[in-house]
């Protein structure tokens, strides 16, 4: 017997019309946006504050090609989440973000795009370098791709999720918790609207989006103390809308030559990448959206690739802020609605129109929230006997966000870590080693724990055992400065011997306690 009633219509899933937008979707949609643009008013002022580059080159070739990335993968990421809603017949579908790495974004400006240009006093040619390491990133990411849903298999949520977490609440809340507090009163007062609206769900008056208000407030009070004399402009004068039109070209193979200095860099951050969009992607899933891990990868990989063909100079990256845009409502729109705006910003013009205007102080409480929200989630998502072994995994986030405090000083003051002596040399470097790959470190660490805590000593030593193999590599626990890669047999530190013999050590314990174990176990009466 048929299950529909006669001449009803067949309620299969593929056949439900979706509704691309929804209310939820204009949050959602500030959130996600103003996001992506703090992160590129975050790079116009490292590129032209920090290392003078020409602002023609920054505002006009370099900001519309890395808009490009965004516009492809989430046009991308918006049919995705629009085949899950009719595959499922769900109207609760959220739609993965994607958007502008953070962590890396200061890595590439302060790692490679800014020392290229010091190095060569060429802005065109260090932006070429740039290019050419964003298209290996790319590619790099394709290869990875092929091997996320295996990896996504084999290791436990706490190891997935704790990475996440710990990224959300120290790199992605913290450095724009800075910005708010260089310009308390309009930092301040963004921040507390939403926090009131978007954390405690307090809706504002007339029913507008808390995002949006926070930083139309938070614009609103910049400019009255700049204009009353009480606020020094932080600010560029005013230009016009010009149009930027970005395209794919290959000016890239001018800098395929010297890049092959800045590899060591760039490459890390693309299996960091990799590994974080396996991450987002149980994240979602833990959030009731079940996504394609490969497809995930894929697309981010093919976003990174078109912005670098377009000029851009940073990778893009399937962003950890799913559950926070899901709790905002979000669905299918708030990416398709991000990825025109910032995409067709970029080309019109007024994407750095806005660069100039917006304030950082006003913008940053976005990010505080989403870190907020991301952090909770891991908690939330992971069992509660795992959460020792979440909580073990921000070590080496930690050690990576006041690496980036201690060079950043060291740099301003004109020293060098080499100069250091004693006591502050010797923990300089061991927050270098336990920093440097930082992302795979914290995975393997919070799996092994999870591992440990529910007595499965073998696979614990096999995340040992990987470690200390991805040591001797310098994938993670670098001694070097840049954190670059290298062979075992080419490098002249004894750094990762004696820690790939540490994990060793790690190994042979737990194999040692399993046997133990299993031996007691097997002896015991029944």
């Amino acid at each position: 017997m048929s299950k529909y009633a006669p001449n009803m219509t067949p309620t299969h899933p593929s056949a439900r019309p979706v509704r691309v937008f929804r209310a939820g979707d204009l949050n959602a949609f500030f959130g996600l946006m103003l996001d992506n643009m703090t992160q590129l008013v975050i790079l116009s002022a490292i590129l032209m504050g920090v290392f003078g580059f020409p602002r023609e080159l920054v505002l006009y070739r370099i900001l519309p090609g890395s808009a490009v990335g965004v516009l492809i993968g989430d046009l991308i990421y918006t049919r995705m989440a629009i085949r899950l809603a009719r595959r499922t017949g769900r109207s609760d579908v959220t739609a993965m973000p994607l958007g502008i790495d953070t962590p890396s974004l200061f890595a590439f400006t302060f790692g490679i795009v800014g020392p290229a240009y010091l190095a060569t006093r060429d802005a065109v040619l260090a932006w070429q370098i740039s290019m050419a390491a964003i298209i290996l990133v790319g590619l790099v990411k394709l290869c990875g791709a092929l091997l996320g849903h295996r990896i996504r298999r084999v290791v436990p949520r706490a190891g997935l999720l704790g990475p996440i977490a710990a990224i959300a609440i120290l790199l992605i809340a913290f450095f724009p918790f800075l910005k708010i507090f260089a310009t308390p009163v309009v930092g301040f007062l963004s921040l507390a609207i939403i926090l009131v609206c978007m954390v405690g769900r307090i809706r504002f008056p007339g029913n507008m989006p808390g995002a949006l208000a926070g930083v139309l407030f938070g614009v609103v009070a910049y400019y009255v103390l700049v204009f009353g004399g009480l606020l020094e402009p932080t600010h560029h004068e005013m230009e016009g809308l010009r149009l930027a039109l970005p395209f794919p070209h290959l000016d890239f193979i001018q800098g395929l030559a010297p890049v092959v200095a800045y590899l060591p860099i760039a490459i890390p951050f693309a299996l960091a990448v990799t590994i974080g969009g396996i991450n987002v992607t149980e994240s979602a899933a833990a959030a009731g959206d079940e996504y394609s891990t490969r497809a995930v990868l894929l697309t981010d990989a093919v976003s990174t690739l078109a912005g670098g063909l377009c000029g851009g100079v940073v990778q893009t990256a399937p962003y950890i802020g799913h559950p926070a845009y899901k709790e905002m409502g979000g669905g299918a729109g708030y990416t398709l609605a991000t990825a025109l705006f910032i995409g067709l910003g970029g080309a019109l013009g007024y994407l750095s129109l806005l660069v100039n205007i917006l304030p950082e102080a006003a913008m940053a409480p976005i990010l505080v929230f989403v870190g907020l929200e991301i952090c909770a989630q891991a908690f939330q998502a992971t069992p509660r006997e795992h959460h020792k072994a979440v909580a073990f995994s921000f070590l080496p986030i930690v050690a990576y966000l006041v690496l980036i405090q201690l060079q950043n000083l060291l740099r301003q003051t004109g020293q060098l870590a080499a100069d250091l002596t004693g006591e502050m040399a010797i923990t300089y470097q061991s927050i270098l080693i336990l920093g440097n790959g930082f992302i795979v470190t914290s995975l393997l660490w919070g799996s092994m724990l999870a591992m440990i805590i529910d007595r499965r000593l073998r696979n614990a030593a096999a995340y040992a055992g990987v470690a200390g193999l991805l040591t001797l590599f310098g994938v993670i626990h670098s001694p070097f400065e840049n954190g670059h890669l290298f062979v075992p047999w080419a490098v002249a530190s004894p750094i990762p011997l004696r820690f790939a013999t540490a994990y060793g050590v790690v190994v042979g314990f737990l194999l040692l306690m399993d046997w133990t174990t299993r031996r007691d176990a097997s002896a015991s009466p029944l």
